[in-house]
């Protein structure tokens, strides 16, 4: 089992862009895994984790309900915003300047082969994170991502999630809202889900920015752990 995962840093990078980019990863993982299978080998499959900030983007997951998005094309173009409907898990989310998009694309194989542990341990490197600044965050029961003061009128969502797995193979992943600007997601219903606010780091500690580096550090510290993975560098 290969458990070395290859960091990678993709800068500001368009949604689409990006999801190709992932897309080829995928694919062609899941062609080592069928020649493997097919011809007996043991050729070893790779793993990455990139790093990416997008422009404003809205995604709508294959599940997902378009009336969750409440605003028209023209008034995304007046927004310079793009939509675009996704094969991952999930309902509609927000992508934008001040958010980590994380995307782990790993064979499971090489860890575990459980899609509800690999999304829990997902969820807890990203409350790992929070708890280092002071942060109680949770899990609230049927809706992934994470969540401050949980079951209380002011439930918020801080962190994203949605994945795509075929053969253990994953692609997609999570967003967490570090100096995010949250007036976008006025322009949506977040996840499907009515009533619930979103919030972002920097709004819960009172501050203007957060050192977006060093948050990336500590989820990488978290995701090694929970994982047990060796992270490696570009």
């Amino acid at each position: 089992m290969n458990k070395k995962v290859a960091v990678q840093e993709l800068g500001i990078k368009d949604y689409k862009e990006t999801w190709e980019f992932q897309e080829e990863i995928f694919q062609e993982l899941l062609q080592i895994k069928s020649s493997n299978r097919k011809e007996n080998k043991t050729v070893a499959t790779q793993n990455h984790f990139l790093y990416v900030e997008h422009p404003h983007v809205y995604t709508l997951g294959k599940s997902g309900d378009f009336s969750n998005l409440l605003i028209s094309e023209e008034e995304l173009a007046a927004k310079n915003a793009t939509f675009y409907k996704v094969n991952r898990g999930g309902d509609i989310t927000y992508h934008g300047p001040g958010q980590i998009v994380g995307y782990p694309i790993l064979d499971l194989d090489n860890f575990f082969t459980d899609i509800h542990k690999y999304l829990r341990f997902l969820e807890e490197m990203v409350i790992r994170t929070l708890a280092e600044y002071g942060l109680k965050a949770e899990r609230s029961k049927g809706e992934t991502g994470v969540w401050l003061d949980v079951n209380t009128p002011f439930a918020r969502k801080i962190c994203a999630m949605g994945v795509r797995a075929s053969r253990w193979v994953t692609m997609h992943g999570f967003a967490l809202n570090v100096n995010a600007d949250l007036g976008y997601f006025d322009n949506m219903i977040p996840c499907g889900i009515k009533g619930k606010a979103v919030t972002s780091l920097n709004v819960e500690l009172g501050k203007t920015e957060i050192n977006i580096p060093e948050v990336k550090e500590k989820l990488l510290k978290h995701f090694a752990d929970l994982f047990e993975a060796e992270m490696i560098r570009d």
